[in-house]
């Protein structure tokens, strides 16, 4: 072997990558590194795919990673073992491309923002002769209808609050009922259904309305005087109840010394990284007021890219379907891309978009408020000891697990096969992220591939989180990161077997000892151990999902073998459709002829039979 090619085995990126140099084209594209194990490491994307990709190396004497870059880009290129890349048509396709594949994908080196959600907003449309006030985060399509908002949290409250304090009409169908009702006799409605107010007198209400929406200070003070004579009345919990109210209304935004003295329109966006964790704040400031605030934690990375961050951030919250654009946005860090960023929020809005990073004045003193509540938060952040942090620790994993998903299966004799996968997000179970699955494969790791297999093929809509925890053993943990490892996603996988006595799953709370595999391989913790304990909930929660799934399933099924076998149509026979169509919404989709094929013409003419 000569010396080069002992030098090639030592650093084996040189042969791989210095092949696919010399093959790119000057195309903009994405570009994805990989390391030995096929794990993907980053995806970047290029105006050139030639000059942004070699730029990454220097050629001479040999092939080796450019100096002058990052640490963190440097880490990056001494794991990696070889690249590819994708070419689009413009470097705008590749932006939207690269973002769009770090989400679905979680490359270890890329950072990775939490998924944006849609805000709510609170609607109301004026053409009408007597509007209502309504929560919305949807775009309302050939309708002209006033949005206030966003309202990350306590929109609800808000619109409670003003049918609490203005006599507005109280439900949809108040107007169609053409009577006045019990909210007249309580005063909470001025009767228009009974022409009892004019159009006009209302909509000075509706105006007074509007106002309180920004300027939420007479609202409360509405609400605090209604508490103090529910409570004089010993009306106690509805007292409590509008005190809440209060509360999450007063929450919804931060206290700014700024006065702009301007009826101006900004969203407002800060980013810092933690020793543990990230975080983005947003403010939204509307006719000079900020009107509500909200932030969000992204998972700790090896090393921080303000530029990556903020251009994550943008464009994941500037959608399409937005009910109010916000023209001007203010950034507290000038990062790379900006100018880039704006240029593209423009054209997929078709209208001007500005990224501005104010220095001085008073919009640079809302960037300062923004950078000063993430500081907070960030410092809220440390002073706990979370437990996600333990975990991460013991079992070496890439990332603090703040988003994770626990999938488990259930079934009875292989009938009504069922799986479920929970999730736990930010210390809480995110319920409305919960999926459950219907499988059809017989024994128990086919099942789990099947889950596994349509949750990763889902990736794309709905991003991987930082850790699966599966229910299962050795086989599952294996299973679970080969199906990553062919999808090329970075994902963490922990599996939990149950301790088994007699052959039975043992489930005494606090006392089972349950086995954890990762890729540390065997850990087994005390009873007592909080780690393991964490672990059991997240399982016991799939766990409990999954029967629930099973028994309404097997309560269905056993519905529809009762009425199979009125039709006179035996458990043999219903065996025989059962495992050839799957299911039995399937046999009643199937026609006359697929179903003589299984069980004969005759049996097939009875079952059509209503």
């Amino acid at each position: 072997m000569s010396p080069a090619d002992k030098n090639d085995d030592k650093t084996p990126m040189n042969h791989l990558l210095a092949q696919t140099l010399g093959q790119l084209p000057d195309s903009p594209g994405v570009y994805h590194y990989y390391d030995k194990k096929e794990r993907l490491l980053y995806i970047g994307k290029a105006k050139n795919l030639k000059n942004r990709v070699r730029s990454y190396f220097r050629f001479t004497p040999e092939l080796k990673p450019n100096p002058t870059l990052s640490s963190r880009i440097l880490k990056m290129l001494h794991e990696a073992h070889r690249l590819d890349y994708i070419v689009v048509e413009s470097e705008e396709d590749a932006l939207i491309l690269e973002n769009s594949l770090i989400k679905q994908l979680k490359p270890k080196y890329n950072i990775l923002l939490r998924d944006d959600k849609t805000y709510p907003y609170i609607s109301i449309d004026e053409r009408e002769s007597f509007p209502r006030f309504e929560l919305t985060r949807k775009v309302q399509k050939g309708r002209s209808i006033t949005y206030y908002g966003p309202f990350p949290n306590g929109g609800k409250a808000l619109l409670d609050a003003l049918y609490d304090s203005f006599p507005l009409v109280q439900r949809k169908n108040c107007l169609r009922e053409g009577k006045a009702c019990l909210f007249y006799q309580i005063g909470r409605c001025l009767a228009p259904c009974e022409g009892r107010i004019s159009p006009e007198a209302y909509a000075d209400i509706v105006t007074e309305a509007k106002e309180a929406i920004i300027k939420r200070r007479n609202l409360t003070a509405l609400l605090e005087k209604k508490m103090h004579q529910l409570a004089g009345q010993e009306r106690f919990e509805e007292a409590a109840e509008l005190r809440d109210r209060m509360e999450t209304i007063k929450k919804l935004a931060l206290t700014s010394p700024v006065d702009l003295a301007l009826d101006t329109d900004l969203d407002i966006f800060a980013i810092l990284n933690g020793d543990e964790r990230g975080v983005v704040v947003k403010l939204f400031l509307r006719h000079g007021r900020i009107i509500s605030s909200t932030f969000s934690y992204f998972r700790h990375t090896h090393i921080f890219d303000e530029n990556e961050a903020y251009k994550q951030a943008l464009l994941e919250y500037y959608h399409i379907d937005m009910p109010q654009l916000c023209s001007t946005i203010l950034v507290a860090h000038d990062f790379t891309e900006r100018k880039e960023i704006a240029a593209t929020l423009s054209r997929r809005f078709d209208k001007k978009m500005d990224i501005l990073m104010p220095l001085r004045g008073p919009k640079a003193k809302l960037t300062a408020l923004a950078l000063q509540n993430a500081r907070e938060l960030l410092k809220k952040e440390h002073s706990h000891n979370i437990i996600e942090q333990q975990v991460a620790d013991l079992f070496e994993l890439s990332t603090i697990p703040y988003r994770i998903e626990t999938f488990d299966n259930s079934h009875m004799m292989g009938a009504a096969t069922v799986g479920a996968m929970t999730v736990w997000d930010e210390e809480k179970w995110d319920k409305n992220s919960y999926r459950r699955y219907e499988l059809h494969e017989r024994d128990e790791y086919g099942q789990m591939r099947e889950m596994l297999t349509r949750r990763i093929s889902d990736f794309k809509t709905h991003p991987a989180p930082d850790l699966w925890i599966l229910d299962g053993g050795q086989a599952n943990l294996a299973l679970a990161q080969k199906l990553l490892r062919e999808a090329h996603i970075y994902l963490d996988v922990i599996a939990i077997a149950k301790e088994k006595l007699d052959a039975k799953a043992h489930r005494a709370k606090g006392a089972a000892k349950d086995l954890v595999y990762s890729k540390k391989g065997i850990v087994e913790l005390k009873p007592g151990d909080k780690r393991l304990q964490w672990l059991q909930r997240q399982r016991d929660e799939a766990h409990r999902f999954a029967i629930t799934y099973h028994q309404n399933k097997k309560r269905r099924e056993d519905t529809q073998l009762s009425l199979l076998g009125k039709k006179g149509i035996g458990k043999a026979t219903v065996k025989k459709l059962i495992d050839y169509f799957g299911s039995f919404e399937s046999i009643r989709e199937a026609d006359l002829d697929d179903l003589a094929a299984v069980i004969g013409s005759k049996k097939a003419e009875i079952l059509k039979k209503k």
